[in-house]
């Protein structure tokens, strides 16, 4: 039998911050995982590079059923302190675009750090540990039946992260827990993903496969300015895989391709000045003429490439200017949990405690990261609910 103050099941970055705080402040901490090895989605995110954090954190870049669930954590453990930590250890860091900080060289810098600081703490990391049953212990607090063998602690932490990218070995064992031990599971969808398409808009996206264009993203109530990419299955790129995480099935997505281009204005000036270049020469200033010649091809537009500005017509700049400022679509669907990067939604907080993780529904359990219904936009924003959730819940545990 092992015991310990403390068990984690959940090697990621949330159970990894919550190990190594619980293991400094004295506890004994075991960090178990089914995996072959610890902190896979730290490895892999950013192109191998990790964004880690951002240097703009607040409850706003988060949704959730409760909105004000993530305000506490986030303000005791902030993007400074994780940085102040990266930064002792001499961690080479770079701002990409829109505060999110990558490490120079590769994610494996990032995960030894953590294990640095786990092995401060004493913290025993066992992989290859499959849990094949909890329960609360007749003495208080948790046995559990491991293929490693009996464990009994006081403190059970779920850390074992959402359904996305089942290749990595996600699966819906937290919820399991969850449910288990009486706790409601909200809706849950993959997020941070790309859409699809069918029919003539996939035919489209596969002809600009490659493209990516500077664009605003919008759906309920929600918008975002970054780069737009089409593929083979659909669209891509930070714009689509931010606004994903407000998008249900049957919502349109509306997109306007010159963000902060008074287009119609700029239409009736080059028609005033009587331009003799093309109108696809005209808007290269501005998009790629590639796009712009399939994208009006596709709109049934093809000969207002080749009509003289000084021909066109009032309903021809407005028809244009719908084409290219509010173009509505419905996407498919998305690629799912296989591409996905987070999970939205997950264990409800009304019966978590937003100060210390436990559960209020059993004593000594707690949920931290993302199996919570915490869903953060791309950019370093999961990272940090995982570093804060997991810091205030290991010094509590």
């Amino acid at each position: 039998m092992n015991h310990y103050d403390c068990v984690i099941i959940g090697a990621g970055a949330a159970g990894l911050m919550c190990a190594a705080t619980a293991g400094q402040r004295g506890r004994k901490v075991a960090l178990l995982d089914h995996a072959n090895k610890v902190g896979k989605k730290i490895l892999m995110s950013g192109g191998g590079r990790c964004n880690f954090t951002n240097y703009d954190i607040s409850a706003e870049n988060y949704l959730s059923g409760n909105p004000h669930f993530c305000k506490s954590a986030l303000s005791r453990y902030t993007q400074w302190d994780f940085i102040a930590l990266v930064e002792k250890y001499g961690l080479a860091y770079h701002e990409k675009t829109l505060g999110q900080l990558f490490c120079d060289n590769k994610a494996r810098d990032l995960l030894n750090i953590l294990l640095a600081e786990c092995d401060k703490g004493g913290v025993d990391i066992r992989t290859h540990t499959e849990i094949f049953q909890v329960e609360q212990a007749p003495t208080g607090g948790f046995s559990l039946t491991t293929s490693a063998g009996r464990y009994e602690c006081q403190s059970l932490v779920i850390a074992t992260g959402g359904l996305s990218i089942p290749t990595m070995g996600a699966t819906g064992f937290g919820y399991d827990i969850a449910k288990q031990f009486g706790h409601t599971v909200t809706r849950r969808d993959a997020a941070l993903v790309p859409f699809t398409f069918k029919g003539p808009w996939l035919a489209l996206t596969q002809s600009l496969a490659g493209v990516a264009v500077p664009a605003q993203v919008s759906c309920a109530g929600q918008s975002f300015a970054e780069a737009l990419l089409f593929t083979h299955k659909g669209i891509s790129g930070p714009a689509a895989l931010q606004i994903s995480n407000y998008w249900y099935p049957e919502d349109s997505i509306t997109v306007d391709w010159l963000p902060g281009v008074d287009l119609p204005n700029q239409l009736k000036q080059w028609r005033q000045n009587a331009e003799k270049a093309s109108l696809g020469t005209l808007l290269s200033t501005y998009l790629p003429k590639r796009f712009v010649v399939q994208w009006l091809e596709f709109h049934d537009e093809k000969e207002l490439l080749q009509k003289p500005l000084a021909d066109w017509r009032n309903r021809d700049i407005d028809a244009l200017s719908d084409i290219l400022q509010m173009w509505q679509m419905r996407p498919t669907g998305t690629e799912g949990y296989r591409t996905a990067e987070v999970t939205r939604g997950g264990i409800d907080t009304d019966d978590v405690s937003s100060k210390t993780f436990a559960s209020q529904k059993t004593p000594g359990l707690y949920f931290i990261g993302e199996v919570l219904d915490v869903t953060g936009w791309l950019g370093g924003y999961n990272f940090q609910w995982a570093w804060a959730s997991g810091y205030c819940c290991g010094n509590h545990v």
